[in-house]
C-alpha cells in the first residue's frame, strides 16, 4: 500500500462542539499516529465530506449532543446520503439510550464519557481496520464487475456454461457452434477474468 493510501485510510472525521474536546482528541488521535479533521458542528463535517467525494477513506467521530444537528441528525445524514464509513459516537451517561438506537441504525459503537483515551484510540484503530477490509472488498468487487463486464455477449454464454460444468462438445452443440469456436471463447474468457479453470469461473460467479 503507498503512503497516501494508508495516510487516506487512517484518518478521523471529527465533529464536537466543544474545542478543547476537538483539540484533545486531535491530539491523542495524532499520538497515534492518524490524521484528525475536526469540525465545530455537523453541517461543516458534512460539507467537507460532500467536497471529498465518494469514497471516503476513515471512520466518523460525533458527539451526539450538538447544535445546530445532534450527532444522531448527523448520522441519519450520513447513512442517507450513501457513506458506509464506520461512525462512532461520544455520549454522556444520559445519552445512552440514544446511543442504542444509533447502533440499531448501523453506527460501530459509541463510547460513554469520561472515557479512557486508551479504550477510544483502539477502537477508532479497530474501526480503522474495519474501514480497510471492506475498501478493499469493495475494491475486489469492482474489479470483478469489471471484468465481467469486459466480456462479449457470446463469452458470457459460454461462461455460463462452462461454470455450469458442460464440456466444449456440449457448448458447442447449445450454441449451434464449431468445438475450435468455443475452445477459442473458453480462452477469453479464461484470460479477461483471470483464471484458469471452470471452477475459478464458477468461483467468482458465486460470489456476486
Amino acid at each position: 500500500m503507498s503512503d497516501a493510501r494508508r495516510e487516506a485510510r487512517q484518518t478521523v472525521w471529527l465533529a464536537d462542539d466543544e474545542e478543547p474536546v476537538r483539540d484533545a482528541l486531535a491530539f491523542l488521535l495524532g499520538s497515534r499516529g492518524l490524521a484528525v479533521n475536526a469540525f465545530a458542528d455537523g453541517p461543516s463535517l458534512l460539507a467537507a465530506l460532500e467536497s471529498a467525494g465518494k469514497p471516503v477513506c476513515g471512520v466518523i467521530l460525533l458527539d451526539i449532543r450538538m447544535e445546530p444537528m445532534s450527532g444522531l441528525i448527523v448520522h441519519d445524514e450520513i447513512m442517507q446520503r450513501g457513506w458506509r464509513n464506520p461512525v462512532l459516537f461520544l455520549t454522556g451517561h444520559g445519552d445512552i439510550p440514544m446511543a442504542v438506537d444509533a447502533r440499531k441504525k448501523g453506527a460501530f459503537d459509541f463510547l460513554e464519557k469520561p472515557y479512557g483515551d486508551n479504550q477510544l484510540a483502539d477502537r477508532i484503530e479497530k474501526a480503522l481496520a474495519v474501514e480497510a477490509a471492506m475498501r478493499e472488498s469493495g475494491t475486489q468487487e469492482a474489479d470483478r464487475e469489471a471484468r465481467l463486464a469486459s466480456l462479449t455477449a457470446r463469452e458470457r454464454e459460454v461462461m455460463e456454461r462452462v461454470a455450469a460444468g458442460k464440456l466444449n462438445k456440449v457448448i458447442a452443440d447449445d450454441l449451434n457452434v464449431a468445438v475450435r469456436t468455443v475452445e477459442v471463447h473458453r480462452a477469453r474468457v479464461y484470460a479477461k477474468l483471470g483464471v484458469r479453470s471452470a471452477a475459478e469461473v464458477a468461483t467468482l460467479l458465486a460470489r456476486r
